[in-house]
């Protein structure tokens, strides 16, 4: 067939597509292609970025964890080898403790780390395990040594209250604690330069660092021991005030008993000394430390570890302290035992030492109250005048001792034993005692007259008496009855200042005597333990003796002990019959002399009081025939007292003080001369008066010899 001369299309099936373009539209789909192929780019190019830095930032992540993971792995590692067996980590104490025990064996006062024996918490009273896990970490039990939660919970509550993150809260577990309180397993070493306090103050730092630290040594624990283990450390190490180390100490502290005997209240109210040792210390204040323990028994009743009966219970009889812990008596006394004793077994021992002692916890408080009342009743609001007061036996025990008008203390400065101060006419029984003892009798004649002695290089010297008048011829007894001046200095110059000083430093008086006249009336200085212990010479017939509170020190645990008595009768320094005759002449001083408001109503007593110049120290010490009881009164600044002299308020509290001592005592008779059994003077005695009426003489003459006599002090 033929066509038109035109070559025949070849035939070619058309392209598939999901639709077919327009021809109209062909130009703009392909912009629009251009377009889209471009946004993807941009977008792809992006995308690779974020994901190549979510890479990187995985990988370097994971790989510090790692590096994370592998050093706690190896610190934990290190701390689980170093750990020793947890007996060996309940005592870590560097040095040791002392009980003192009173005269009836019952514990009175505690100085040093006590520690009262390791205790485990199976062994504690449930009560005590139960409350020390419900206030610390109620969690113990379920976590691994560390928890997240408490320290973001601390965290958090530490920026509200605005403080530092760190500051206040901690968040630590009591496996945590543990690891501070062993201070990541450093010991204290005592020739590293640093005090033992500063060591421990490092080891309770809270810092990022420390918080570090602490998780391997916590994890090492939680591996190496149980959790009764880890417990049992703690309840063993941490302090609780009052120099209690463990809950066992502090049990025996507080409360007289074991820490497996506690009940409730007791157990919650140890459980919240944990806070704050010493603002909570039931001796301290024990309405605050009830309260305290109150927030305790409701968390153990929220936890479960009390029935609404026994939470009911325990609120309703809140603890009670010991006997012994509520008196807090005796810290003065301690504080001497402790200076007396050994220092390496006293204190800087390291080891757990027992002290019998001479103390008498009614004496001490029979003191203790006397002192109040006086000062209560006699003595203006807000005076800062201080007293002392000490209480002995004849044979020097000392019995109670108040160093000054704050009681429950330990390590303040003790007026009783510390403060020297001059003694005034507290002095003069010393005069009288070489004078006795050297042939004067009670009743032997001096000279209460103007006097003037000259004292090379300082010039002519008068003493004055107190009342500024002169009664002429007066036995021994009147002058020391009534104080007279002249007539001490007649009787020191008479017999030798030396022989004088003899006497006292033989009766007890160590500190330095003066040398010039003044001696006689107290100008030099001594210490109130010094004064008593000399007049308890007077009282024992004229043997000195040493004061006295150690009868037995021991090592805890030992039989043996390791030395007795610290002090008692020494020798003697004046005959027992001048010792009489001086015990009769102190008792008038208070029938009717100087000291008569410290009569007693039902028991003969022996006293001296004594006032020094510008009335800056009062004294009053006597005795009666049971025991000898010395009182210092004045301002710690040397300020002069304002209307005090011995004969007062010394003498008030001597008086008040005795009342209280010898109540239930029943009355003994001084160790004294009766004068009515006493024959006249033999002849030759000093001071004696003339057998005969003296021959009279020309007025003239007896007036020139009153003359001379007042010059040169010549007795008539």
């Amino acid at each position: 067939m033929s066509t038109n001369g035109r070559k025949k299309a070849k035939l070619v099936a058309p392209r598939r597509s999901s639709a077919a373009p327009a021809k109209t539209g062909s130009r703009r789909n392909a912009t629009a292609g251009k377009r889209r192929k471009g946004g993807n780019f941009i977008t792809r190019f992006f995308g690779w970025i974020v994901l190549g830095l979510w890479r990187m930032v995985w990988w370097l992540t994971w790989r510090a964890a790692g590096l994370v993971f592998l050093a706690l792995a190896i610190s934990t590692g290190y701390f689980y080898l170093q750990l020793p067996a947890p007996e060996a980590q309940v005592d870590g104490r560097v040095r040791g403790s002392v009980t003192m025990l009173d005269r009836d064996g019952n514990v009175f006062a505690w100085r040093g780390e006590q520690f009262g024996g390791m205790i485990r918490a199976s062994t504690v009273s449930p009560y005590l395990k139960n409350a020390v896990v419900a206030t610390e970490d109620k969690r113990f039990y379920r976590h691994f040594g560390i928890s997240p939660r408490g320290i973001a919970s601390a965290i958090r509550i530490n920026l509200a209250e605005g403080r530092g993150p760190l500051s206040g809260h901690g968040g630590s577990t009591i496996t945590q604690q543990v690891a501070k309180i062993l201070c990541l397993g450093r010991n204290y070493d005592p020739d590293s330069g640093i005090s033992e306090r500063d060591f421990e103050a490092d080891c309770r730092q809270t810092s990022i660092a420390r918080k570090l630290k602490e998780v391997p040594y916590s994890l090492a624990m939680e591996l190496k021991y149980t959790k009764d283990e880890i417990l049992m450390i703690y309840l063993n190490r941490v302090f609780l005030g009052a120099g209690a180390q463990g809950f066992e100490a502090a049990s025996q502290r507080y409360f007289g008993k074991s820490s497996s005997a506690v009940s409730p209240a007791e157990a919650a109210m140890l459980a919240g000394l944990l806070v704050a040792p010493s603002y909570y210390a039931p001796t301290r204040d024990l309405e605050r430390s009830q309260n305290r323990a109150a927030v305790i028994i409701g968390l153990m009743r929220e936890q479960g570890y009390l029935s609404k009966a026994e939470a009911e219970s325990a609120l309703a009889t809140p603890a009670e302290l010991s006997e012994a812990a509520e008196a807090v008596a005796g810290g003065y006394y301690a504080d001497w035992v402790m200076e007396t004793g050994p220092s390496f077994l006293t204190r800087n021992t390291t080891e757990d030492v027992l002290i019998r002692t001479t103390f008498d916890a009614r004496i001490q408080k029979a003191a203790e109250d006397a002192l109040a009342q006086v000062f209560e009743t006699q003595v203006r609001e807000g005076s800062k005048a201080q007293a002392a007061i000490i209480v002995m036996s004849a044979d020097g025990a000392v019995r109670a001792m108040v160093g000054g008008r704050r009681s429950k203390v330990a390590g303040q400065f003790n007026r009783a034993t510390q403060a020297l101060r001059q003694t005034g006419s507290s002095f003069k029984p010393f005069v009288y005692a070489a004078a006795l003892d050297l042939g004067y009798r009670f009743d032997s004649l001096v000279e209460d007259a103007p006097l003037t002695l000259d004292v090379p290089g300082s010039g002519p010297w008068s003493p004055k008496n107190y009342t500024g008048d002169y009664l002429g011829t007066i036995t021994l007894t009147e002058a020391l009855a009534k104080s007279i001046n002249t007539a001490a200095v007649r009787i020191s110059e008479d017999v030798g200042r030396e022989a004088v000083r003899t006497v006292a430093r033989d009766f007890g008086i160590h500190s330095e005597l003066d040398i010039g006249p003044a001696l006689a009336l107290g100008t030099s200085e001594a210490t109130l333990l010094e004064m008593t212990g000399a007049y308890a010479g007077i009282l024992n017939g004229g043997t000195s003796v040493r004061p006295y509170g150690l009868l037995e020190l021991s090592l805890q645990g030992d039989n043996a002990p390791l030395m007795g008595k610290s002090g008692g009768l020494g020798e003697r320094v004046i005959s027992t019959r001048a010792a009489r005759q001086l015990t009769y002449m102190m008792n008038q001083v208070t029938e009717y002399g100087s000291g008569r408001r410290a009569k007693l109503p039902d028991r003969p007593a022996a006293a001296k009081t004594g006032t020094t110049q510008g009335a800056r120290d009062a004294w009053f010490i006597g005795f009666t025939a049971d025991y000898v009881t010395g009182v210092w009164m004045g301002y710690d600044d040397n300020s002069k007292l304002s209307g005090v002299t011995g004969g007062g308020l010394p003498a008030e509290i001597w008086r008040e003080t005795m009342l209280r001592v010898n109540d239930g005592v029943p009355p003994r008779p001084l160790p004294m001369i009766d004068p009515a059994e006493e024959g006249p003077p033999p002849p030759g005695t000093p001071g004696a008066a003339a057998p005969n009426p003296p021959p009279q003489m020309d007025p003239a003459q007896s007036i020139l010899d009153e003359v001379l006599g007042a010059i040169f002090g010549r007795r008539q």
